[in-house]
């Protein structure tokens, strides 16, 4: 019999109107109208939930009714709120999560009770008790519950062992009889109805599999049988009950995220799509907004994937509800912006509409209704004229939802290729020949060569069939693109270096299949660079970056990077070669985007130079602490430590493959401080130059320290002045122009910087300067004396060492006259200042200026392309010139060997 409702608010008689379920709900609790009433000007939370069953006073008989009409108050309750339009999807989503997380938490903790009378504690074999962890999987995992969900458990206790009671069964049998009675709470349909419908599907095996899993167990089905599409349930699992949850993620973390970028998943969520799509198709259910075509699981598909991907070199991708997850996609630029605020919107109104299909009855449908008197009430509930207005909305979205969706998911290799039969016969050299001479390939031959020594190796014939595929289906791919670009033979050539180098790597394949873009890059990349081929083939974990249009265009931000590196570093602590690791892993991929930024022309040589020291400079100065961690007897909590660079980091001029120059410092008056900052000194060094399974970090030499090898690796502050004031050589002095605090204590830096300037500002005898700095000179001609005919940049007469030579030449003798050629400014500011001071002339510091400019550029020019710093003499005569001509003026004829 209808109850009359005509004394409860508008907002419930107007939701009445649209839920069915509602109604049936007023008329067959009494209770429920007054309440409502009273509890609609605000969310049911937890608070509220708790409130509302601890007025019952719960028992183990009351326990059954008491959650059900906490169910049926709280949707009542939230379906009243969504459709007056008070509540957010987010409200109506966290609102069902709190109230399957409470009413999990009091059948448990009711029911352990009882059976820790009957049995005693379960207990592991050395005592400690153990515990039920009950999991949320799914939309409950993600704190997205729908209002007429089931809810996907699992549940996992630590350790086997027995209870401790008078009356002995094991913790499986403990937990099995738990975990049975907790879903008969929750799901037995009764008088008054049911809490929710318990799924246990997505354990270990299924339903063939036992109904709990110790630790265990599941690390050893996660090692032996897990399969992808379980990674992707386990994304959301979130322990709901239980403290020793932090061990289950460890044990979890490794199957859902790997270590690497995982492109792979890709092509495993694909598969697991076109089965879901098989399956509705099967039942005809395409008009289903959860399994259908741009429906709620593909927007989901589209975070998760990025998830799989990303994750594992990702913590903050680790994370469980859809929109944050899209939210953080389009910060990292790995979704644009416009997408994830269409996939929001989606997302957004296919909850609603999925909710207020399952107002109706309580159902736990996504079906588009049948009927014309449904369709109209769903309509008005979504705040729509009628149902073709409602659908218009509808496929928009979900058109929307599809574009993004094949634009992730869609699989390229599935069109054929002009090049596909070129690869198919590449065994016959002689047949692939004349395609490629056609292609542009100036050397056919050769190309035609060396993919049939590919095609015929063991090595591809024994790839697994899977790899395989995505081999085949790139190869032809990578012909195309190289013969699209300026040199296309050594382009072919080096792309070729690098899918033999993948060619066991799924995953890079699977980049490389998925996204053209990437394949193309690599390809013009490959052609720019001899030196940036080999170091992506080394280091094939870059071809990520090459996704991101921003590592183009966005300058880098140092500070930022040092701040935000240094908190991930400080995370896994004391994990000390995963630190290493990651440390390198970053490292390679910030001079990877300096690479890329350098062969597209946005970088000067200078600016690249500046850059790639900054990053040496932020590399040491994460080192430190994480070494000075790692020292078990240390007297203070920082160091008073610094390291002093040399060289190319000295002078602000590092280049991509340039070694580090360093020496260590320190100035703490402790008894053990020498044997300490030798120890700190000796990790920061293996630290840097160690290769791990990433790679290496610099090549460094230590040599310029006092005394050379035969000095200690770290020297006292006091130690360092008195060397530099009364033992030290020319030629150190001269090393000294181009030194400068990099990492450490700024407070020894400075000081650093004070004893560095009192060194060089002492007065010297010029004839003396000028006989050492010439026999310096000389050595080092004889010691890089050539008999190659092209122009050595760096070494031969007029080159870029005879600049260095005569600007530290300058500095030491004219320093104590005039002390702002002290500054580490470079050495073409030096000699601008230089000629400013009247001690060279001016025109001859510009020119001299330019040419170092102009030999520097060349240098970079020759690295760029792993060829030695020779050049044909002509190309370099004219900027040879004013060098030698300012040498004349500065030495004249003390050095008549010289020229």
């Amino acid at each position: 019999m209808s109850r009359d409702l005509s004394a409860l608010p508008e907002d419930i008689r107007h939701a009445a109107g649209l839920s069915r379920f509602l109604r049936r709900m007023l008329d067959s609790r009494p209770w429920l109208g007054e309440r409502l009433a009273a509890t609609l000007d605000r969310p049911a939370d937890a608070e509220a939930m708790r409130a509302f069953l601890d007025e019952r006073a719960i028992t183990a008989e009351t326990l059954k009714p008491a959650l059900r009409d906490l169910r049926t108050w709280v949707i009542c309750h939230l379906l009243v709120r969504d459709l007056a339009g008070y509540a957010s999807l987010a409200e109506v989503t966290e609102s069902m999560t709190v109230l399957a997380e409470l009413t999990v938490r009091y059948a448990h903790d009711l029911l352990r009770e009882a059976l820790v009378e009957r049995y005693g504690l379960p207990l592991s074999p050395t005592g400690w008790e153990q515990e039920l962890l009950v999991i949320g999987m799914g939309k409950l995992g993600g704190r997205e519950l729908n209002v007429s969900s089931d809810i996907d458990l699992i549940f996992i206790y630590p350790e086997d062992g027995d209870t401790g009671g008078k009356k002995v069964i094991s913790n499986f049998e403990f937990f099995e009889r738990l975990g049975k009675q907790l879903i008969q709470a929750l799901a037995e349909v009764t008088e008054h109805g049911q809490v929710f419908r318990v799924d246990m599907r997505l354990r270990p095996n299924g339903d063939s599999g036992p109904l709990v899993a110790s630790f265990d167990m599941l690390e050893n089905y996660f090692i032996t049988q897990g399969r992808e599409w379980e990674r992707y349930a386990w994304i959301k699992a979130r322990v709901l009950a239980g403290e020793r949850w932090r061990e289950l993620e460890q044990i979890a973390r490794p199957f859902i995220f790997r270590k690497y970028l995982d492109f792979g998943a890709i092509n495993a969520m694909r598969d697991l799509h076109a089965q879901i799509r098989r399956e509705v198709a099967r039942r005809d259910r395409a008009h289903n907004i959860k399994l259908g075509p741009g429906g709620i699981r593909e927007i989901e598909f589209i975070a998760q994937v990025f998830q799989l991907i990303r994750g594992g070199r990702d913590e903050g991708l680790q994370i469980r509800p859809t929109l944050q997850v899209l939210a953080r996609l389009a910060e990292r630029g790995i979704l644009a912006p416009a997408t994830v605020e269409a996939l929001t919107a989606a997302y957004t109104f296919l909850r609603r509409l999925e909710h207020r299909l399952q107002y109706l009855d309580d159902a736990q449908t996504h079906d588009l209704p049948e009927s014309a008197a449904d369709r109209a009430l769903i309509a008005q509930a979504m705040g729509c004229a009628d149902w073709p207005a409602l659908l218009e909305q509808l496929d928009h979205h979900r058109a929307t939802v599809s574009r993004h969706f094949e634009d992730v998911f869609g699989d390229p290799s599935d069109e054929e290729h002009s090049l596909d039969d070129l690869w198919a016969c590449a065994d016959d050299a002689g047949q692939c020949a004349p395609a490629l001479a056609e292609l542009g390939y100036r050397d056919p031959q050769a190309a035609a060569g060396r993919l049939a020594a590919i095609h015929g190796a063991p090595r591809y014939r024994q790839l697994p069939d899977r790899i395989r595929s995505r081999f085949d289906a790139l190869m032809p791919r990578v012909v195309d693109a190289a013969a699209r670009t300026k040199t296309p033979d050594d382009t072919l050539a080096r792309c070729l270096d690098l899918m033999e180098a993948i060619s066991r790597r799924g995953a890079y394949l699977a980049l490389l299949q998925q996204y053209p873009q990437a394949l193309r890059r690599v390809a013009e990349l490959m052609g720019a660079s001899r030196w940036a081929a080999q170091f992506l083939t080394r280091h094939p974990i870059l071809l990520d970056e090459l996704l991101d249009d921003r590592n183009l265009e966005t300058a880098p931000d140092w500070a930022a990077f040092r701040s935000e590196f240094g908190a991930q570093l400080d995370a896994i602590e004391p994990d000390m070669e995963r630190q290493m690791d990651l440390m390198r892993e970053q490292h390679h991929a910030k001079v990877f985007r300096l690479l890329t930024q350098d062969i597209a022309g946005l970088l000067t040589v200078e600016k690249l130079a500046d850059h790639l020291s900054e990053l040496a400079d932020t590399i040491l100065a994460l080192t430190i602490p994480l070494c000075w961690r790692k020292i078990r007897i240390r007297h203070r909590d920082e160091p008073r430590f610094a390291v002093i660079s040399y060289g190319k980091l000295g002078g602000k001029e590092l280049g991509y493959a340039s070694d580090l120059d360093i020496v260590f410092l320190y100035d703490d008056d402790a008894p053990e401080a020498p044997e300490v900052y030798s120890r700190l000194a000796q990790r920061t060094n293996t630290w840097l130059s160690s290769q791990t399974a990433a790679g290496i970090l610099f090549e460094t030499d230590l040599r310029l320290r006092p005394n050379g090898d035969a000095g200690l690796i770290a020297c006292s502050l006091e130690s360092f002045r008195k060397y530099q004031l009364e033992s030290a050589w020319v030629w150190e002095h001269q090393a000294l122009t181009r030194a400068r605090f990099s990492a450490g204590d700024p407070a020894l830096g400075e000081a650093f910087e004070r004893i560095r300037c009192e060194v060089l500002r002492l007065p010297r005898k010029l004839d003396d300067l000028r006989r050492e700095v010439l026999a310096m000179r000389r050595k080092m001609r004889d010691a890089h004396a050539g008999k190659s005919e092209l122009f050595d940049l760096k070494h031969d007469r007029g080159g870029l060492v005879d600049v260095e030579f005569l600007v530290q030449y300058l500095v030491l003798g004219h320093a104590h006259a005039h002390p702002q050629l002290t500054g580490n400014l470079g050495n073409i500011a030096l000699l601008r200042i230089a000629g400013e001071l009247g001690l060279i002339p001016a025109d001859l510091a510009a020119a001299c200026g330019d040419s170092y400019r102009r030999f520097r550029h060349l240098q970079h020019r020759q690295r760029l392309n792993d060829r030695p710093s020779r050049v044909d003499p002509d190309e370099a005569e004219r900027a040879r010139k004013p060098v030698q001509a300012l040498w004349s003026a500065v030495f004249g004829a003390a050095d008549e060997t010289a020229l």
